[in-house]
């Protein structure tokens, strides 16, 4: 059975509900084990809600990549311009932008869905004139940081990453773009 075709589309107002049930699925099935039942909810809720993605999608400075796959969701991605992390090391890059978020559902992972979205948000940093792309990755997720260091990310700090209460390892990783 053939795979149908990717669709690539910005998210629009009306997606809201749509991507905060997309978020938590890929959240809960990649990371959701790792903890407590009411940290994860405190998590979901102020993370990954309807509303939260409103109000991403309303702010002039995120950007939401959808990609579709016979007219259904399977991934996404979400990027901050002028957001940084002050964890980075100096010197820290002029108009970093920070790809907070790149979820592929289940199954659509070797598909190269995920480099097309990581391709998307290179691009619209290097547009709006970022020095560097910059996300955090899971210290757990091997996989995740493999797939971000061969298209020349590279590990330039270790930051904390909470969900509720809990504390999880995290490396900050960047790209540089040469717009200083």
């Amino acid at each position: 059975m053939e795979a149908g075709a990717l669709v690539l589309r910005p998210a629009g107002p009306g997606d809201a509900a749509a991507l905060a049930v997309f978020a938590k699925a890929a959240f809960d099935a990649a990371f959701g084990h790792l903890y407590a039942p009411e940290d994860l909810a405190a998590f979901m809720a102020a993370e990954r809600s309807p509303a939260r993605y409103a109000a991403q999608l309303a702010d002039p400075t995120v950007r939401v990549q959808l990609a579709e796959v016979d007219g259904a969701l399977a991934a996404y991605a979400l990027v901050v311009l002028g957001h940084g992390f002050v964890e980075r090391p100096a010197p820290r890059p002029k108009r970093p932008v920070y790809l907070s978020q790149l979820y592929c559902a289940r199954g659509m992972s070797e598909r190269g869905i995920g480099a097309a979205l990581l391709g998307w948000a290179i691009e619209e940093a290097r547009e709006w004139g970022a020095g560097a792309l910059q996300l955090s990755v899971f210290s757990g997720n091997e996989g995740a940081q493999r797939f971000y260091r061969r298209h020349g990310f590279a590990h330039v700090a270790d930051i904390d990453f909470w969900v509720g209460n809990h504390r999880d390892d995290e490396f900050l990783y960047e790209l540089a773009l040469g717009n200083s």
